[in-house]
This record gives C-alpha cells, structure tokens and sequence, in this order.
C-alpha cells in the first residue's frame, strides 16, 4: 500500500489525524477487498488465481488512533465479516471497485446472477447474494456459512455494524448490503448520523440540551448518580485490571424510581452526557412480540448493538415487565415470564450500564430489586428545589408581573420539575399570543389549575 503521500500523522491535528488513520486503513481494506474479488471471479471461471484461497492476507488493524478499526474490533468481527464489510462499504468510498459485477453474461445477455449485483443509479450496490459469491463461489456448504453470517444473529447485524435486507422473492438474506449509520458514526467521524440511524432496534437515542448544573435533585440522589458515572469510567478497570470481575457482574443495573416528571429520563441522559455514552430509551412494545421466539431475538440484536457501541440503555415503565407476578393461570403468563426471564439474564450478562425506570417502587417485585446495583429515589422536590426550578423555567426573555411570586408558588404547590415546566409553557404561550413580555399572574394560575386538574388534584 501506498501512504508516502499521507501526511505524518504525529503533526496533525487530532480530528486530522483521526481522519488519515480511518484513510490508511480503509485503504489497506478496500485494496484487500480488490485482490479477494479478483480471486474468486478467477477461481469461479477457472483461471488460475492471482492470490491463494480466501481470504487473501488479511491486513492488520494496528493503525494507531483509528476509529474504523476500533469500532471493527469493538464488535469481535474476523477477516470474513471485514470482508462482507469492505464490500457494503466500496459503492460510497470506491465504487470502480465493483463495476466488475455488472459483466454480462455471454449466454443470458444480461449481469450474472450469481454476483447478486443490485442497481444503484450509476454504481453497482452489492447484496447479500454477493458477499455469499465472493465467500463461497458456487460451495453449497460455504454458502451456508456465508447466509449465516448474514442472519439477523450474526456478528455483522447482532452487532449493528451492518443491515441485510431481504429481496421480496426471498426470506434469506439476500438483499442490499448497507452499513449501519451508527457503526459509520463510530467508525468514520464526523458523518453526519440520519435520523433512522438506529431503525429496526426496537430503542432510540434520547438527548438533552442541558447540563449536569441543571440537574435539581437531593444530595442523596445526586451522590447515587455520581456513583453509576464512576462505573461508567472505571468499571472496566476495577473488572479486569484490579480482578474483580471473577467476582461481579460484568455490567450495572439501577433502578430510578419516583412520580413523573421528577428527572428519571434526564438524569439517564446527563449521565450519558458527561460520561460521553449514547442513551437510548427502549421501545417495551417493539421488544414484545407475539411470535415465540421473536421477543428473544429482537432483545438479542439490541443488547449486542449496545453493547458493541457503549450505549446506556434506559428502560422506561419497567414495572410492565419486572411487576409482581400473579400465579401462572394459563400458557400466555407462563410465556411472559420467561420473556421476563431471558431479559433479566441479558440484562445481568450485559457488560454495560441498564437503567430501570418506574413511578412507582412497590410495583417491582423484591426478587427482581435484590440484583440491582442500586435504586435511585427521585423524589418530589422540597420548597427550596422548587423555587429554583420555579426561577430556572422562566425564560430571559420574559418579565414576571409583582404579583407573581415564585417563592410562595414553591412553597404553596407540591408538584414536579416536569409540571413546573407545563405551567411556564402555557404562561408563556399566553404571553406570546398578546404580543408581549410581561407574564401575568393569572396565567401563571390558570397554567398550574389545569395541570393539577390532570392530577386529580385542585389548587
């Protein structure tokens, strides 16, 4: 491989420097790729080979500070996964690479079958079809092992570094090889990340535009989550280099637990702020399937992508799956629980932080609270923390009128932050709508009458 013309990586600027090593090593990829194509079309026509058998010396991924193969050996995938890699990856990075698959076939009059190449306006997108040629040629048993590498419990898309679509003629996994936006976020810095990045996860991302400062919590609950965000840091060297993972769980479970509203899903997302760890909120109704099996695969391609990214996973309303169990009446109960069951092992397994949210701590039954790390209390907030919520919600832009006075409203309402918030919005929006700056009592008491109306309570 060619790099004299690469600048020296010691001099660069760091994001500069990231750059050319994900170049130098996408290059030692593709060319690879290049020479493995070359071999098996040989090989398939009978012509001597210009390498050996598959796959052709594969190149090493020591290049220092680089994101592409840290995100590859993350993810545990050896030099054939590479390879079915390299090959989604060729259309956007050199799409003359593949031009060979659009060859005609003499006796058909059109592209061969077999090298499953799919159009793609000018360029050649390959399939499954064809990471199964460039694997297998035409070895039955080598195209087995090819399509289960390509199976939704393979590393490529368990692992959530690449997608393989199915053709509607077909079940296998033939379709479009596409690399997932979330393993070229990791992998190539600095793209942009699409909306659907994590689609066909049952989990999205969730983020927050504020800061650890906003957080208006207890000293108790703040002091617990600082304690998760010193696992998030440390974990990995109190289980390996200190040795304790002989004797712990490889992962971390909390439970948050309080009334609405009271900062659960924020605190979970400032810590994957501050500890630079994706959050994401898991969809329990994508999770749960109706057909046996499914519910085991879907938590299985989840907990593999998250745990090959680092992600925080956040359950919301986790006393859906972890409530105390009735007695088992009937075969779907009995389903249920080992649905729970399986979660619960992948969840003790996960080498990761999980985060159980409910509003209410009884609801979760004592057998499932004993294997938590720890529980989280995120009580109402007292006077003092609602007058600063109270002071911190109003916006600079705004005027409060004499009359509004947010120290007797802290000290009369017992509500949440997330009320507080309703009420600011909706005296706010009432400001707005006259066209001024001035916030006005009675809005703010017509903001909090219909919030404690939703409540079931009154002023």
């Amino acid at each position: 491989m060619n790099t004299h013309n690469l600048p020296g990586l010691p001099d660069m600027a760091p994001a500069d420097r990231l750059l050319s090593a994900v170049a130098i090593t996408l290059e030692a990829e593709l060319e690879w790729l290049a020479r493995c194509l070359q071999t098996r079309i040989d090989t398939y026509f009978g012509r001597p080979p210009t390498s050996p058998a598959l796959p052709v010396n594969a190149p090493s991924l020591d290049q220092p500070e680089c994101p592409y193969a840290d995100a590859v050996q993350r993810r545990g995938l050896d030099s054939a996964d590479r390879l079915i890699l390299a090959l989604a990856l060729a259309p956007s990075l050199r799409p003359q690479l593949l031009d060979v698959l659009w060859s005609r076939n003499e006796v058909t009059q059109r592209p061969y079958t077999e090298f499953g190449a799919l159009g793609h306006g000018p360029a050649c997108l390959p399939s499954g079809e064809t990471a199964c040629f460039l694997l297998a040629g035409d070895a039955l048993g080598a195209r087995l092992a090819a399509l289960r590498r390509l199976a939704p419990e393979g590393r490529l898309a368990s692992s959530d570094a690449l997608r393989i679509g199915t053709l509607p003629e077909s079940e296998l996994p033939t379709g479009p090889l596409l690399p997932s936006p979330r393993f070229l976020a990791e992998a190539l810095p600095g793209l942009p990340l699409p909306e659907e990045a994590d689609a066909g996860l049952p989990a999205r991302r969730v983020t927050t535009g504020l800061n650890w400062t906003d957080l208006v919590l207890p000293a108790q609950t703040l002091a617990q989550l600082e304690d998760i965000g010193l696992w998030l840091n440390h974990g990995q060297t109190l289980l390996e280099d200190w040795g304790l993972g002989r004797r712990l769980s490889p992962g971390y479970v909390s439970l948050f637990h309080g009334p609405s509203g009271t900062g659960k899903t924020l605190s979970a997302c400032l810590l994957g702020q501050r500890c630079k760890r994706p959050v994401f909120r898991v969809d329990l109704s994508q999770v749960s399937s109706k057909y046996i099996g499914e519910t085991e695969k879907n938590l299985a391609r989840l907990f593999s992508a998250a745990e090959a990214a680092g992600w925080i996973l956040f359950f919301d309303e986790a006393d859906a799956l972890f409530g105390r169990r009735t007695t088992v009446s009937d075969a779907h109960d009995r389903y249920a629980n080992q649905e729970v069951s399986y979660l619960l092992q992948r969840i003790e397994a996960f080498r990761g932080v999980v985060i159980l949210a409910t509003n209410l701590r009884h609801n979760i039954d004592d057998a499932f609270l004993r294997r938590f790390q720890s529980v989280v209390s995120f009580p109402l907030p007292r006077p003092p923390e609602r007058l600063r919520l109270w002071q911190e919600a109003f916006p600079a832009a705004v005027q409060l009128e004499p009359a509004v006075d947010l120290a007797v409203l802290a000290r009369r309402h017992e509500i949440s932050g997330g009320t507080i918030l309703n009420v600011v919005r909706h005296a706010c929006l009432q400001t707005l709508g006259r066209d001024e700056h001035y916030v006005r009592l009675t809005d703010v008491e017509e903001g909090l009458r219909r919030e404690l109306f939703k409540e079931g309570r009154t002023p």
